[in-house]
């Protein structure tokens, strides 16, 4: 049995799909305001809990062999990103839990201070690592699925709006691919104990990408690219009203302002570990946009 924290998500949700795809029982901790009828029609359990509290973690942990934290969205990171995972590893340890895996995120270890969500899941991983658990933990250049609401407005206005540097680098992952390693991981050998960073086969510039939707409805590009300042003043202005929506912003300036890329090596030790081929980010979109 697996637990899957974070299951209405992006990527909760295709990991989900690929566990009852590979015909094995799954528990997805939802909460009772998420929708959650597609993963219960997939055969999935339902488990209706709220992770801010410690009783419905101890209970969704029992008879569980795999825990999959992807859980994440909501403002109180020190609550969502932190304690409840913690409170996860705890229980897991205490429930004879066989292995777990985290989902970080690339950069986790540059010491970011302006994000709290960095500094939370790499305060998450520490403990992981010292837990005595098995456990894989992934480190995704940035989710595929995330670019597809942009490439929806290009399709409709032909525009694109890109924040500071367009020469900036990434590896977006195809969030499928990223579904099936984090489910995987848990009985493949190479991934016991290790901290991999997950990324697309291209290293692409924020410039390529607005090509790549050029390529995908066929007309050009309308490049809006107001530089990192503005961000910043919009934020400074925001934190002048609500101080913690500028702190909250702290993550989205880290992400805009630095690269997220794998190198080829590290994309081609993924493969190798998990035995498959990275799909490219046009592949990607081209399958879910129907294009």
């Amino acid at each position: 049995m697996f637990l899957v924290t974070g299951a209405t998500g992006a990527l909760g949700r295709r990991i989900v799909r690929e566990i009852r795809q590979q015909d094995q029982p799954v528990r997805a901790f939802v909460r009772l305001a998420s929708r959650y009828s597609e993963l219960e029609n997939r055969g999935a359990e339902i488990f209706i809990g709220d992770l801010k509290q410690d009783k419905d973690i101890k209970k969704a942990c029992q008879g569980v062999q795999y825990i999959i934290s992807t859980h994440g969205t909501g403002g109180d990171v020190q609550a969502v990103h932190y304690r409840a995972n913690i409170e996860l590893i705890d229980c897991a340890k205490e429930a004879g839990v066989q292995h777990f895996v985290f989902l970080s995120v690339l950069g986790v270890d540059r010491g970011y201070e302006d994000s709290a969500v960095f500094k939370a899941k790499r305060e998450v991983e520490k403990y992981l690592q010292n837990s005595g658990l098995n456990y894989t933990i992934l480190r995704p250049a940035g989710f595929a699925s995330s670019l597809l609401p942009l490439a929806e407005r290009f399709r409709e206005t032909g525009l694109y709006l890109l924040i500071g540097d367009g020469k900036n680098r990434t590896s977006v992952v195809s969030t499928d691919d990223l579904a099936k390693i984090a489910v995987d991981s848990p009985t493949v050998e190479g991934a016991r104990n290790q901290i991999l960073p997950v990324g697309g086969p291209d290293v692409l510039t924020r410039d390529d990408i607005a090509r790549i939707f050029g390529r995908l409805f066929n007309r050009e590009p309308v490049v809006i690219n107001p530089p990192l300042v503005v961000f910043d003043g919009l934020r400074n202005a925001v934190g002048l009203l609500n101080p913690q929506a500028q702190k909250g912003l702290g993550t989205l300036r880290v992400l805009l302002a630095n690269e997220f890329f794998c190198t080829p090596a590290e994309v081609q030790n993924l493969e190798s570990i998990y035995g498959m081929r990275m799909e490219s980010l046009e592949s990607f979109l081209r399958r879910n946009l129907s294009v």
